[in-house]
């Protein structure tokens, strides 16, 4: 009766409407995501963008939303937890599959057994930070990225 999983392209159909009402409503959800992507052109993989240490908008919006939800499971700065780490898959995995693993969740291959992996495929909360999340934790995978709170180089200076 029902599919066992739902593909990326059908979760992310889905996405729009579920955010439709607060897009109306001026809440903007996804401009402010996808509007500071960095793209290197190749592809669809987002690129995070790091200088001297410091971090672009949307690898410090992956940083802020990882350590909101994901480090409950995953630890803080992607070191693991009660679920696993990140950094280490993220070295070889690809950004399908890490959002394959994001939208539709995992409950096989878990480390402990008993363990899930949840589906963020429609949490309004975290669906519009997949781009960023990866891009924080790509960065720290990537060593370019220090443990802890980066600094914005692109922050607004307030007077």
């Amino acid at each position: 009766m029902f599919k066992k999983t739902i593909s990326i392209k059908e979760r992310l159909a889905v996405l729009p409407r579920l955010l439709g009402a607060a897009l109306f409503a001026g809440a903007m959800i996804a401009m402010p995501v996808s509007a500071s992507l960095a793209d290197d052109g190749d592809d669809d993989t987002p690129q995070y963008v790091v200088k001297d240490g410091m971090v672009n908008k949307a690898t410090y919006q992956g940083f802020r939303r990882y350590h909101s939800e994901c480090h409950r499971c995953h630890g803080t700065d992607g070191l693991g937890h009660l679920g696993p780490e990140l950094l280490t898959p993220l070295k070889t995995m690809t950004y399908e599959d890490f959002a394959e693993v994001y939208i539709n969740g995992r409950s096989e291959g878990v480390a402990v057994a008993g363990n899930v992996m949840p589906s963020f495929g429609t949490d309004v909360n975290l669906a519009p930070y997949m781009d960023n999340i990866y891009m924080y934790l790509k960065a720290r995978s990537d060593g370019v990225l220090a443990p802890g709170r980066p600094e914005r180089f692109d922050a607004p200076v307030l007077d």
